[in-house]
């Protein structure tokens, strides 16, 4: 059974599924997903996303503006914390910095990733984290604002051995996408064979980054099944034993928030 840590149902393409999400849900259900974390990008779809899943108690759900999304509305912190009191939200985020793409001013990226984590403080919910060619300043800020307290997930891991040792550090997790079953994608599996057993989760980042049999197409949560062979290849494992450990890992990260894991 798998727990996807990080996707976006709200972006999903229903087609194949009648364009009906209860069916997709049961799909999901059937191929071994037991639970989903459906992560917020924006305040601007957030009700309606958190509409779409309401219903579901194998989906959870976080709260925040990614940090290279042009907001309607600053995601100032008591907005925050009135949207993530809520039994459905056990994580704060999608949230950090993108010197990537560049469209949100970064001054205004540092202060909304201040914002997330006071906010995570406020509430003892985990963060989710976004990070792109940031990934320096993304740990200082983490590290200057305390967020070990709370911890989270360093999402679509991307960086280094050595980046990943700060981060393990920080109390936070190593969550793995389609990216890992990529061949060019070298340092990541160096840190997929390294990171501690207890300190590893799964996601598909879905419907964006489908893993290698896939790439290029949309992405959907039952493609973790992808990311968990790759790691179990890589560890010299078993995909089961790679399913059971991100769904323990998962379960222990998010302790506390009333979480029902079937």
């Amino acid at each position: 059974m798998y727990i996807d840590s990080h996707c976006h149902l709200d972006r999903i393409d229903l087609t194949p599924y009648r364009h009906d999400f209860a069916e997709f849900v049961q799909d999901a259900e059937r191929q071994g997903v037991h639970h989903m974390l459906c992560i917020a990008i924006d305040l601007e779809s957030y009700p309606a996303m958190r509409n779409l899943v309401a219903d579901y108690d194998n989906i959870s759900l976080s709260v925040g503006v990614h940090p290279n999304v042009g907001s309607e509305h600053e995601p100032e912190i008591k907005t925050l914390l009135a949207l993530a009191n809520d039994r459905k939200v056990i994580a704060i985020g999608e949230t950090g910095l993108d010197y990537f793409h560049d469209k949100v001013d970064l001054q205004c990226q540092r202060q909304r990733f201040r914002n997330h984590i006071q906010v995570a403080r406020s509430l003892n919910k985990p963060l989710i984290i976004h990070t792109r060619e940031a990934g320096q300043a993304s740990l200082d800020i983490l590290e200057q604002q305390d967020a070990a307290q709370v911890g989270g997930i360093i999402h679509c891991f991307t960086e280094d051995w050595a980046y990943a040792q700060r981060a393990l550090e920080l109390n936070f997790y190593i969550s793995f996408s389609g990216i890992v079953t990529f061949k060019n994608a070298v340092a990541i599996k160096e840190v997929a064979q390294k990171v501690p057993a207890d300190r590893f989760l799964i996601e598909t980042d879905s419907p964006y980054l489908a893993p290698a049999p896939f790439r290029g197409k949309p992405n959907y949560p039952v493609y973790v099944r992808y990311v968990a062979e790759q790691l179990a290849e890589l560890r010299g494992v078993t995909p089961e034993q790679i399913a059971r450990q991100s769904s323990d890992n998962f379960a222990r990260l998010f302790a506390g928030q009333g979480l029902r894991l079937a």
